[in-house]
């Protein structure tokens, strides 16, 4: 090589970073870069966090019960205006009252006896097939309840006006006896006023649209088939329908707490009623308070403030039933 072109000194290297190799500012400085903040206790591996983290994810990855029995349901394809009705006593008496059947859901082992009997044979009646289901399939149909090995489809309940109830009662002859429950939302109430209802002759049950329970399965089953038996109508406006009812010539009697009048001294027993029972705790309403002819009360002598709805109702109809037995006795 002619000459020497090489450029004396010394040549620092491209890239390589000045600054001291040694402590802090050093070897340890350099290590540390890039390496961004510090992760999350959930994020780092091997931390009781970040283990805990995925179990909960894999927990959450699996199935839930609520989403495998939603999905059982949908396997049956069931609409979702219609009702499962389960337990041998509310499908017994939904056969027996002739309530239309789409299907018939019963478990290889549930032992037959005469409730399934009229079930089935009512099923072949009209044509409704009869599903042999497991017992998890059962539970997702009824959504948990006690089905006793036997479920049935029914439409939508066909609900009636106030109007209709009072007709029949007429057309059969005997004084009309209604009951009308005002904003009581729990569908166990309504079904244990249908009960009471079917026990002591009453000719239907009125109930409002809205901030009412409706007949759903629940209802059926606490029923135990009185909801086949006794009809229910649904009005838009209950004070509209009660003031209907009263120029029908019928006495609307509201149960209240603090009304002076005891059941057993109601003296309009025997005419055409109306009674009215209020949710728990708040009671009647204002407006459905004041279009009542009467208050009366059930006397209580413990230390409960009030009755449960479907309890007090079933007490003032078994005294309603009573008075008008012994009116008819006297004459």
């Amino acid at each position: 090589m002619p000459g020497n072109d090489r450029r004396h000194g010394a040549i620092r290297k491209q890239g390589k970073k000045t600054g001291p190799l040694k402590g802090s500012g050093g070897v340890r400085r350099r290590g540390l870069e890039g390496r961004g903040p510090t992760p999350k206790a959930e994020d780092r591996v091997g931390h009781p966090k970040a283990r805990a983290k995925a179990r909960a994810e894999a927990r959450a990855a699996q199935p839930t019960r609520s989403g495998q029995l939603e999905a059982a349901r949908q396997r049956f394809n069931v609409p979702r205006d219609h009702e499962i009705v389960c337990g041998r006593n509310a499908v017994a008496e939904a056969a027996r009252a002739r309530v239309p059947i789409t299907r018939v859901f019963m478990a290889a082992s549930a032992q037959s006896d005469d409730r399934l009997g009229a079930v089935v044979r009512r099923a072949a009646l009209v044509g409704a097939p009869v599903v042999e289901a497991t017992k998890f399939d059962l539970e997702a149909l009824t959504e948990g309840a006690a089905h006793q090995g036997v479920a049935i489809e029914v439409p939508a309940y066909e609900y009636v006006l106030a109007r209709d109830l009072l007709e029949r009662a007429r057309a059969a002859g005997h004084t009309p006896l209604l009951v009308a429950l005002d904003q009581v939302t729990d569908p166990h109430n309504l079904g244990a006023v249908l009960r009471s209802a079917g026990a002591f002759g009453v000719d239907g049950v009125i109930v409002p649209e809205r901030r009412s329970a409706g007949v759903n399965a629940a209802a059926w089953k606490v029923s135990a088939g009185a909801a086949a038996r006794v009809p229910v109508a649904r009005e838009t406006n209950l004070v509209r329908a009660l003031e209907a009812l009263k120029r029908e010539g019928c006495f609307v009697v509201g149960l209240d707490g603090r009304a002076d009048t005891p059941v057993e001294e109601l003296n309009l027993a025997d005419s055409p009623l109306v009674v009215v029972t209020g949710a728990e705790g708040s009671g009647l309403s204002r407006l459905v308070r004041e279009t009542c002819d009467l208050l009366i009360s059930i006397p209580i002598a413990g230390t409960v403030e009030s009755l449960n709805a479907a309890v007090a109702t079933g007490i003032a109809l078994y005294e309603v039933d009573r008075l008008r037995r012994r009116a008819g006795a006297g004459k």
